[in-house]
């Protein structure tokens, strides 16, 4: 039965003893300091618990578990160069600390270290292993490269959106659940059951996360809200107000110039047309995809329902 405080304690263990070059030191600093500034870890995670309900022991995918938390943060480095983000869970950027020189190449070293930990595996699966990583690289910059795309556009559609969010962010959990089935020997049919609970997971997770950004509460949620309306991001929410009130929402982006008559007057016209039960509505759809992608799975029932809870508690978060 999959045991989530052990599978913590196997990542911090695995996070613990990576072994950083003595020099030079301006190198490994700013990969030292990015792996220990936390986060939810939740991609390691699913590759540990992956692992375990296939039918081995949750350290045999350490190394990939390890590779896919290395990589999610190599993108956050460099996501924060592009956005100009001088704070990421508390603490100043790798950008804003060393500056986007040092960011950069700090994040390409993070990403070959991240690639030479998913190699480390038995040699009858490493050239799947790889084929699953590398292509779930390329599917992120692709959504990355089309989020940026997307700043630049005002006719976004919303399956553009969710296209690219299913890039951005989804694929790398489907690709978490993936290669830890993959590395315990799990059959196809299971690793493919696996891999779409991730995606699924991964639409309700950002999906959650735009509903948070405008209806959260700041206190839990721990940054301020409204963000996106300021930044005017293609979110769903954002999106689907274009397309169903452009009038009302042309004339909220040109008439308030205050920070917050701009959140409060975009935050009503959402009220308006119901995004936010709407939003919440899709984000639930995912939830029940994700939790139907396990009955493919060749696991157990209790391993199934931890899935399941896990999906059914990131879809209705509060942070």
């Amino acid at each position: 039965m999959i045991n989530e405080s052990r599978l913590s304690e196997i990542l911090a263990a695995g996070l613990a003893d990576i072994k950083y070059p003595a020099a030079p030191r301006g190198l490994y600093e700013p990969v030292e300091y990015t792996l220990a500034s936390g986060g939810k870890r939740l991609r390691p995670l699913l590759c540990l618990a992956a692992c375990q309900a296939c039918g081995a022991e949750p350290e045999f995918a350490v190394q990939q578990a390890l590779a896919v938390e290395m990589f999610h943060n190599f993108t956050l480095i460099h996501d924060d160069v592009m956005d100009r983000s001088d704070k990421r869970r508390g603490r100043p950027t790798v950008y804003a600390r060393w500056g986007d020189v040092q960011a950069i190449l700090s994040g390409d070293a993070l990403l070959t270290m991240a690639t030479q930990k998913a190699a480390d595996c038995r040699a009858e699966v490493i050239k799947e292993v790889m084929e699953l990583f590398n292509r779930t690289a390329m599917e992120v910059y692709d959504g990355q490269q089309f989020d940026m795309e997307f700043e630049l556009r005002d006719d976004v559609t919303v399956d553009e959106y969710l296209h690219m969010i299913r890039l951005k962010t989804s694929v790398l959990l489907g690709c978490a659940c993936g290669m830890g089935a993959l590395v315990a020997g799990a059959p196809e049919e299971t690793r493919a059951a696996l891999y779409d609970y991730g995606v699924h997971l991964g639409l309700a997770f950002q999906l959650r996360d735009d509903w948070l950004d405008t209806f959260g509460d700041p206190d839990i949620f721990g940054k301020p809200i409204g963000g996106d309306i300021l930044n005017r991001k293609k979110t769903w929410l954002f999106i689907t107000a274009m397309n169903e009130a452009p009038a009302a929402m042309a004339a909220a982006l040109s008439d308030n110039p205050g920070d917050k008559n701009l959140i409060a007057a975009v935050t009503d016209i959402y009220r308006s047309l119901g995004l936010s039960e709407r939003c919440a509505a899709l984000v639930e759809r995912h939830c029940t995809d994700a939790i139907a992608s396990l009955s493919g799975a060749a696991i157990s029932d209790e391993d199934r329902e931890w899935f399941a809870a896990l999906a059914r508690k990131l879809s209705t978060r509060d942070k």
